[in-house]
């Protein structure tokens, strides 16, 4: 299913395709239903503009302990590969 917003109802409530969009992604992450990646994509961001748009609206990044635990196996891995 494809969605379609009337031109003429973007301009009523005096918002951009694009800006709705964005919005429609921010709350997406930040009600958890997509990851960052996810919601960046969706409005064809990378990632710091995509983090730029929730720091404007006070949203934080959600980084859990499960985060921690795999950046640094990633970082473990990465200096295992770079001194060999």
């Amino acid at each position: 299913m494809d969605l379609i917003i009337k031109e003429r109802t973007l301009k009523s409530a005096e918002i951009s395709a694009n800006d709705l969009l964005i919005e429609i992604a921010v709350y997406l992450y930040d009600s958890g239903r997509f990851s960052i990646g996810q919601a960046k994509n969706l409005v064809d961001m990378d990632h710091l503009s995509f983090q730029k748009e929730l720091a404007k609206r006070d949203i934080y990044i959600k980084y859990d302990e499960n985060d921690l635990d795999t950046d640094l196996k990633n970082l473990k891995i990465f200096h295992q590969k770079k001194a060999s």
